[in-house]
């Protein structure tokens, strides 16, 4: 009988409510509903586990933004655990291929500590309209309600929105924002983490520029940023969170090997998980670059971002 998918606990942090999973549950409900409809006919042409059964799984795969390589990964996955396991029902191998799944996000499933430095500096970049600074805004409200005190940094100087949106997140959680019209991001931010020293606050949140990645010079730019931080608080950035828009799927994978090369990123924030996303990207995120998936939201509300839970999110693809 297979268990692991089903007898599996957390070993990093308690079951979420049963609200929460149901709103990721919506938010994966374009990628579930392609997968399930999908996976529905493959099984349904199938009594027994054969080549073609393989075929048509890989097909389903592929066009659920899993990806080469994680479908690969997969189905060499499922079959050795069909061999295993004696499989001979195609029906057994749909349960079956939730738990490889779950296998291959388990990895990410690693929450942000913050604990470790204070202040604990948290560096977020990305791409424009992945949603950065309305993730900053949530990240500062999630860490209020765990007791800790907060200071944002209006790293973005190149756009007023921006600038403006930050502040209003600043006043909506009621905490300081270090910001200026124009003039240098890394100075804001070096600026930011002088005034968080001096105020003994325990966590930075540094907002930063996120034109495309293609433009070199805004990974240079980035990096001077990350340089500026270093010498504002030796061994800073403590982490370097990429935010990523669910809605672009493979390119989500490509956004996150040019930021990676460049900037060393070291946790991943997904946003807009909201009933339209392509939730399969993880999949191949977890096969090519397993970096942690330290959060995801699922909405526009102050309090609709949670750290990652693998099972919920294998789970949630799934009908």
């Amino acid at each position: 009988m297979l268990g692991f998918f089903k007898n599996r606990e957390s070993q990093d942090a308690p079951r979420e409510s049963a609200g929460w999973a149901e709103r990721l549950r919506s938010g994966l409900k374009r990628t579930r509903e392609q997968l399930g409809r999908r996976l529905a006919g493959v099984f349904g042409a199938h009594t027994a586990i054969d080549e073609a059964l393989y075929e048509e799984l890989e097909t389903v795969l592929l066009s659920s933004d899993v990806g080469v390589a994680a479908t690969a990964h997969l189905l060499a996955a499922l079959r050795q655990r069909a061999r295993s396991h004696r499989l001979t029902q195609a029906s057994e191998l749909k349960e079956a291929l939730k738990e490889v799944m779950l296998e291959l996000l388990c990895p990410l499933e690693r929450p942000l500590d913050v604990s470790s430095h204070r202040p604990f500096i948290v560096m977020l970049v990305g791409v424009n309209g992945a949603g950065k600074t309305t993730s900053i805004g949530k990240l500062a409200r999630y860490y209020q309600n765990e007791g800790r005190s907060v200071l944002l940094a209006a790293g973005d100087t190149f756009r007023a929105a921006a600038r403006e949106q930050l502040e209003a997140w600043g006043a909506r959680n009621n905490v300081t924002v270090v910001a200026q019209r124009g003039g240098d991001p890394a100075a804001v931010i070096f600026d930011a983490v002088s005034a968080a020293k001096a105020r003994a606050v325990d966590l930075v949140l540094a907002d930063t520029a996120g034109r495309l990645t293609t433009q070199s010079h805004l990974m240079e730019e980035l990096k001077k940023v990350k340089r500026v931080i270093a010498k504002a608080q030796p061994g800073a950035p403590h982490e370097v969170l990429l935010v990523l828009d669910a809605h672009v799927g493979q390119n989500a994978l490509a956004q996150v090997k040019a930021f990676d090369d460049a900037l060393g990123v070291s946790g991943l924030l997904l946003t807009k998980l909201d009933g339209t996303a392509k939730g399969g990207a993880v999949a191949a995120i977890a096969r090519e670059r397993p970096i942690p998936l330290r959060f995801v939201g699922v909405g526009e509300g102050i309090d609709d971002l949670r750290p990652f839970d693998a099972r919920q999110f294998v789970e949630a693809l799934f009908d």
